[in-house]
């Protein structure tokens, strides 16, 4: 599977595409970050985010995109902005018809670290050893990227399991809720019939 990573940011994107191999190999296709200068309107640094993401999916042809989730943080406008070029990956994804999965920040650092308390520089140090880069990525948004591709990666299996289990489970619900409403109709209707 081929996975692209984003970590959604509006003055730096990072991004991210890995492959899975045999034996649970992992392999690292590319890592960077889309860049937009603060100084741009807000318009034409949301275009140069999509135009920048766009390219890597054009390029790399990922079979889905993992995305952190937004999460709330003191400083609103960068909450903004984060959820802004979110949207932006999202649409992107739906043009290709690819889908899309977010993860929030704790679930990422747990499945790379093994805490959700992870801060950066453990995420980068993991990610660095589990992809068997010569170097680590930076900065840390390109390396939150590929954190989250992995994550990905690794849940995604779980994630399908269940979300088989919660349909089916719906389905049998619904199946006997029907079988219930039959049974009550013909107890009416034979009710009706001996009087």
């Amino acid at each position: 599977m081929r996975v692209l990573g984003v970590d959604p940011g509006l003055t730096r994107c990072g991004v991210g595409v890995i492959e899975s191999g045999r034996a649970r190999e992992i392999a690292c296709l590319g890592v960077g970050v889309v860049r937009t200068p603060s100084t741009d309107e807000l318009a034409d640094r949301l275009m140069a985010v999509a135009e920048g993401v766009e390219g890597w999916m054009d390029a790399h042809r990922p079979e889905v995109v993992a995305v952190e989730r937004v999460f709330s943080q003191q400083n609103v406008r960068t909450v903004m902005g984060t959820a802004q070029v979110s949207g932006i990956v999202a649409l992107a994804a739906a043009r290709r018809d690819l889908p899309v999965a977010f993860h929030t920040p704790s679930a990422v650092k747990a499945a790379i670290s093994g805490s959700g308390r992870a801060d950066k520089r453990q995420v980068t140090t993991m990610i660095t050893k589990i992809l068997g880069l010569e170097s680590p990525p930076k900065p840390a948004d390109a390396a939150d990227a590929l954190a989250l591709a992995v994550c990905h990666l690794w849940r995604a299996p779980m994630s399908d399991r269940i979300a088989e289990a919660e349909a089916k489970a719906a389905q049998l619900a619904r199946n006997h809720r029907a079988r219930l409403a039959d049974a009550a109709r013909e107890r009416g209707s034979t009710g009706g019939q001996q009087r």
